[in-house]
This record gives C-alpha cells, structure tokens and sequence, in this order.
C-alpha cells in the first residue's frame, strides 16, 4: 500500500468483515509510552501525522484525527490528500472523539480498538461514555496488524546496566523500597518502561531518544520477574540481575504467567497503566488496586543523582557555546543553512562531549513561522533555508549516562522591532516569576502555572501547552508524576512538588506564519525555608540547572523590575562561573559577551 487512502480503504474492509463500524488507533503503545518504537507506530503508519500526541478514529464514512494545539498547524499540513480531517482538541487529553462517535454512529453500532494498548481505567472510561451512547465496544481485534503488510519487528537492542556512581543507589535498595509499598499483594505489576529501566538500573536503545527497553517487570515479595527478550541481556548483566534475585523470561510470555498464577496469589496493578488484555488473565478478585509505588521514588533524586546532573548540564552548557558562535560565524561568512542542519550539527557537538548517549528527543529547530508549530521537526531537504535575519527558536536536549537535559533559547539573527521584544520579554518574565516562587510543600503544578503565564494574560496573550514536565534521570525528557500545567483534571498538575524533583520551565509565545518564542530551564526544586513553630510546612522553591545564556538582545528592559533584572544577572553570572573553566579563550570571550549584566 503505497498511499493513505489505500490504507484507510484496507482498514475499512477488514472493518466491516469484523463487524466493526468504526476503529480508534491511539498513540501509545502496551506500555503507555510516549514516544513508541515503529513497531506501535500505527497512527502514524495510517494518517501520515507524525506528532507524538494524537488519536484516529475511523467509519466506513468519515475518518478524524485529534490532537492538541502543539500539532495544529503540523497536522493540517500532513494530513492534507490523507482522507482524514483535523479535529482541534480544545483542552490537551480529552477524548472529544467519543462525543463525535456518538454523533456520527447510530444507536447499536460498534465501536473497535487493540485492547493491548488500553489500560483497565481507559477502557472502562471509553465503556461508560459508548454505552450511554447506546454504543458497543469490542476491543479484541488489532486490525491494523491485518492490514501493516511491512510492519517493524520489535526492537531488540542490548541493554546495559546504569552503574552505581550514575544511578546513587542499587539495584537491590530499589527493590526493597518497592516491596516495602506492596498493599496487601504478592507482586506489583510494572509495565511504563521508564519505570522498569529505573527500577532495575538498566538502559537500552530500544526507543529513539528514550533509553528504556521493552519489557515488563513483576515485583514480588522474595524474586523479581523481569519479562525482557533474552537475546537483549548480555550475560555480565543477566549474573548480576541474579545475584539480586531478578529472575528472567521472555518478553511474550506475561500473560500465559500471570494466568498461570494459583487462585491465592494477589497481584497489585495501577489501572491507570495496566492493559486491559493483561488485566483479563486473571480474576478480579485476585488483582489489588494501588497507586504507582515507583513513580514518586523515581521522581526525587538522591544527591549522586543530583551531581551527576549538574555534571550533564555543564557538558551540555559548553555543547550549546560552541554550537551558538559556529552559526554566528556562519551567518557572518553567508553559509547557505537549513534547519535541519542546524539539527545536525547541533547533534555533533554535543556527541563531542565525554558520555553522551544521544538526543533526549529530536530537536525543534524553528526558524521565522515555524516556530510557532510548537513540536516543529525539520526535515532534510524540506526545511527553511536560515538567514541573518528573523527569530530562531530551538529546543533541544541530550541523554548523557549522567542525566538528561532539555533547553529551549529563543534568538534574533538580525533586526527586530517592538513586537518581537515585547512578547518576548513577557515570557521571560514568566519564565522568572515561576523560577524565583517560594512555595510551601504540598503545593501542586496547576497552583504554580499561573505565575509563568501572568505576565502575558496582562497583555492579553496566552500559550496553548502545559508550562512544565517532570524530567527524568538519564531517562525519558518527559516524565512524571509531577507537572505544572492549567488543567485541573491532570494527574501531573494535582502532583504536589517535593524536593528532589526535576520540572521543566518553559513558557512561550506563538505567532502563526511569523515566529515562536520560548525559553525554557530545567528547575530542581529544593527547600528554601525550614518549618518553624508558627508555621510547620517547609518552604520550597526552584533552582535552575539549565546553564546557558538567555538571549538579552530580544528584551525590553523597561518591562523588567529590579528583582527580575537581578535574577537574571545572577542567572548568567552562575553560567559563566560553571562553563568558562571548560571553555577556550575565545569561546569564555564570547560567553562573557553573552552573560553581561544588564
């Protein structure tokens, strides 16, 4: 099949010789991931959309892909000459399909999808909505697997164990930790990769950017049962895994496991994250609902966890140095570039640095209009031809065995007036406002993002995505439980902040056709105030580790108090004091240029 329509024709057919009168193909994969390995890459194999967030519903009628603001303008692009239509979520993460399906499908009609890749809180929400609807759901047939004639193999890269000077704590100490929060059950499932890949102290290339490997993992009281294809595990690490009680099968095998399990043992699962398919080998009786034990552990990082971070973010400072003045001086010598050889090259010097693994995601390298697609990706041969002139915004990240990073900068390549200045400088401000809050603990992401984005509802703008995002050690760039975000319905806004946690600060500003403005840090959040007899809540606060230049070419600084002045000056003097010493003559020159008080 050589187009979509062909697909969508294909699909259509198998369709109707299921019984089927419309099908859902979700994003994720089995284990809820994010960014998925081409083998789960299903919608974006039929609709042409490549956006990481995205669901496609199709009837023998009509076919719709959702997504949120960040994808708008890439959808409508890709989509165009696909059969289907972009449908514009208005709040990120609900599922306004199911409305349309209810308006489209007539009463009794059924609705299908791959239960593997729904969890047991998903399915039974999509249930209740379809049944009120007077809609049946049958998620037993994996259709699209029909019709994927070439369809990707699961990946099947080695993994390797993280060592104990990167990950600050054992294999063995993890696992207690774990047991210690089992409630009332013999095992706890695991299926999110990052959470295994934690757990574990291992790492894998089994997703671009993410460094996990597909398996599943069953705690227990005494043994841990790691699910992993075996030709994956070498064997150094297969002895150490045994040595601490992990014991081995093959990827394929859960299921038939878990079935096999005698009538008294208990399993606790999250529903939130567990397949639905996983879920039906076993009684309900014998599975225990429970919160996800790992998440909040891994979320906080220990202090080696910590060093090493400020390790990768100095790796990644010097990185971005040299990368910065090598364009300034190709714009100067009139070097014909594109944005994706920025990418490239961007890529390089970052592999120049000592235990670097790969990019945390790829990057946005946005120059003029499109940067206002908020999840840009340039692509060889297709994008914009970079000149000394308009905005440039990039957002960009390494996987270093010391941690994972993630920063966004936002630059003038030649002349600008005030309508560039004054938004950017809004954002800055905001970026500021959330970087300098003192907040007691237990505050959550959706309390805190109204500072980053106050200073541009003064003026009347707003952004359309969240403001923050856990980040992970050595691990996924997206990660929770926490965020800050203004959905009240988020699990990750409603996550209270905790020292320890690592969360993404980057508000924005967006110009469709003209130009994208985001500046991004990464912010460890640490206590700043201890309890007192008047008040016995610790204060917390937030401490960026990102160290590079904010551009201070772009910003009114009328628009600027005393207080956000002086924390930015702080903020440069911090990243010249960390790189200079890492850096040559000429390129401190430079830095110093850049981190000049304003």
């Amino acid at each position: 099949m050589k187009t979509t329509v062909d697909k969508l024709d294909a699909l259509r057919q198998v369709m109707r010789e299921a019984g089927i009168d419309a099908y859902i193909i979700p994003s994720q994969d089995p284990h809820q991931s994010e960014y998925v390995a081409d083998h789960w890459q299903a919608r974006r194999w039929l609709t042409g959309f490549d956006g990481s967030a995205g669901t496609a519903v199709v009837t023998q009628e009509e076919a719709g892909v959702w997504t949120d603001s960040r994808y708008f303008i890439q959808a409508e692009e890709q989509l165009k000459g696909s059969g289907f239509e972009l449908q514009k979520l208005k709040v990120p993460h609900t599922a306004e399909h199911m409305k349309w399906l209810a308006e489209q499908l007539p009463e009794g009609a059924t609705v299908g999808c791959n239960g593997e890749l729904y969890t047991v809180q998903g399915l039974q929400r999509m249930e209740r909505a379809l049944h009120k609807q007077g809609l049946q759901l049958n998620y037993e047939h994996d259709l699209i697997d029909e019709i994927w004639e070439d369809r990707p193999p699961l990946p099947q890269a080695a993994a390797f164990e993280l060592a104990l000077p990167y990950a600050g704590q054992s294999r063995r100490d993890k696992l207690t930790a774990v047991r210690e929060k089992l409630e009332h059950a013999d095992y706890y499932l695991v299926t999110a990769l990052d959470s295994i890949a934690w757990l574990l102290n291992v790492r894998g290339r089994d997703i671009d950017c993410n460094p996990v490997v597909i398996s599943y993992l069953l705690v227990g009281k005494e043994q841990a049962h790691w699910f992993v294809d075996s030709g994956k595990v070498p064997g150094e690490l297969r002895q150490a895994l045994r040595a601490d009680s992990v014991q081995l099968h093959d990827y394929a095998s859960l299921q038939a496991f878990i079935a096999e399990q005698p009538s008294s043992a208990r399993i606790g699962y999250t529903p939130a994250t567990t397949s639905i398919l996983l879920h039906e080998q076993l009684p309900a009786e014998q599975w225990v609902k429970q919160a996800d034990p790992i998440a909040p552990l891994k979320a906080i990082r220990n202090e080696v966890e910590q060093q090493q971070l400020r390790s990768a973010m100095q790796k990644d400072g010097v990185a971005l140095v040299r990368f910065y003045r090598w364009l300034e001086a190709q714009l100067e010598k009139g070097t014909t570039l594109s944005e994706y050889d920025l990418g490239e090259r961007l890529e390089q010097f970052r592999q120049q640095q000592e235990q670097y693994f790969g990019p945390s995601f790829p990057p946005i390298v946005g120059y003029k209009g499109n940067g206002a697609i908020v999840h840009y990706r340039a692509e060889a041969g297709k994008s914009a031809t970079i000149k000394p002139e308009g905005i440039l915004l990039i957002d960009s990240g390494g996987q270093y065995y010391e941690g994972t990073t993630d920063i966004t900068r936002t630059v003038a390549l030649g002349p600008f007036d005030q309508s560039v200045k004054t938004p950017y400088t809004l954002v800055l401000k905001g970026n500021i406002a959330l970087s300098r809050a003192v907040f007691p603990q237990g505050t959550t992401g959706v309390q805190l993002d109204t500072l980053a984005r106050s200073p541009l509802w003064q003026a009347g703008l707003n952004f359309g995505h969240g403001t923050g995002h856990g980040v992970g050690h050595f691990l996924n760039v997206h990660e929770g439980p926490q965020g800050i975000t203004p959905n009240p319905l988020s699990g990750r806004g409603q996550t209270p902040l905790m020292p320890g946690m690592l969360t993404s600060n980057e508000p924005g500003y967006y110009k469709a056709g003209a130009f994208g403005i985001r500046i991004e840090n990464l912010e460890l959040c640490e206590q700043r105030l201890e309890s007192t007899e008047e008040e016995d809540t610790p204060f917390l606060g937030f401490t960026p580790q990102t160290l590079f230049p904010i551009s201070t070419a772009l910003i009114d600084k009328d628009l600027l108090d005393a207080e956000e002045r002086a924390w930015l000056n702080e903020y440069h003097a911090r990243v010249f004091d960390e790189l200079s010493p890492l850096l040559e003559k000429e390129e401190q020159a430079w830095l110093r240029a850049q981190c000049q008080a304003i």
